[in-house]
């Protein structure tokens, strides 16, 4: 007998939680349990807000009354969400992520049998307005422009060409590249360089690496200096390092948001770092891409959503107008 209970004994000196803390998580409602398992903060994020809109809506103070939500509320909810007036009117695509969100939850409760059924089940969902892309892409001959926008020499001319060309050759979100490690730059796959990114859902894909901006890259790591610094950011902000704050932090997606608007702006057509996305998808669509490897390539789950970059459909030069002949 004592040589069983002294392994345990030395399992519970050892043990990180005390009992009390033990007992807390066990307690955890599911509701919460589900909320702080969503790793990716994009997600959370957009999730808490529908979550708190909906309780809102409902009066629901406690995580233990979501099991009495019937399909009648949700139903209720996505009908004034359609109501709303002023700057809380949301569109369909909205209204749609909110009962994703919703439904998630519920899913998540009845895995745990915690609830019978999910009550979004069921709840009709607003069409999809389009099968059009809400961001526009940018023309090719705009593209070229903005790739050489930034003109100085120095460092940040050289990091903002270099993120330019990462965003405009390779299609990533702008939360994938700011990401990216050193690292990340510097793998190999049958002899052709390629990016490793991290993509939403926690997923990685290898995407091969254009040699514009494995160029441009390799420039602003040598110019920069920290080429060495394989778990470091690839891409770094510079109003830390001028205030002496941690120079491996990497830029911010907003940061790359407003570096794209800038340079954009200067040459008239003023767009966001999603834009740069699309334009990428396009014009590999346009170039004859295979449009499951686009999928890929885009890291989307649904093949539905690179649809919405395919325009070759709908361009005016293709239009049965233009083969009349009289």
């Amino acid at each position: 007998m004592n040589q069983t209970k002294t392994p345990i004994k030395a399992a519970i000196k050892t043990r990180l939680l005390t009992a009390a803390e033990f007992q807390r998580l066990a307690e955890v409602p599911p509701e919460a349990e589900w909320f702080r398992n969503i790793r990716s903060p994009a997600t959370k994020r957009a999730y808490e807000n529908a979550i708190k809109d909906f309780m809102t809506f409902t009066g629901i103070k406690r995580p233990a009354e979501f099991r009495d939500v019937t399909r009648a509320h949700v139903i209720a909810w996505r009908d004034d969400l359609g109501d709303r007036l002023g700057d809380r009117t949301l569109i369909g695509a909205s209204i749609r992520h909110r009962l994703a969100a919703l439904s998630s939850l519920f899913q998540y409760l009845c895995d745990k049998n915690t609830v019978t059924h999910n009550p979004v089940k069921g709840v009709k969902r607003p069409k999809v307005e389009s099968d059009v892309g809400k961001t526009p892409a940018i023309a090719d001959h705009q593209a070229r422009k903005l790739l050489v926008a930034p003109a100085e020499k120095s460092l940040k001319g050289i990091r903002d060409r270099a993120i330019l060309a990462t965003l405009l050759y390779h299609a990533l979100r702008r939360e994938e590249l700011c990401k990216l490690t050193v690292r990340d730059f510097k793998h190999e796959r049958s002899g052709v360089a390629h990016l490793k990114v991290s993509g939403k859902g926690e997923k990685t894909r290898y995407v091969p690496l254009h040699g514009v901006a494995h160029d441009l890259i390799s420039e602003y790591l040598n110019k920069a200096g920290h080429g060495a610094d394989n778990a470091g950011a690839l891409f770094r902000p510079f109003r830390n390092s001028r205030k002496g704050g941690n120079r491996k932090k990497a830029i911010t997606p907003d940061g790359v948001y407003k570096l794209v608007k800038k340079y954009s702006a200067l040459l008239g057509f003023e767009i966001g770092a999603h834009a740069l996305r699309a334009t990428a998808a396009t014009n590999a669509l346009d170039h004859k891409a295979d449009i499951a490897k686009v999928q890929e390539w885009l890291g989307h789950a649904n093949i539905a959503t690179t649809r919405i970059y395919d325009h070759r459909k709908t361009r005016p030069e293709d239009s049965p107008t233009f083969k009349i002949s009289y």
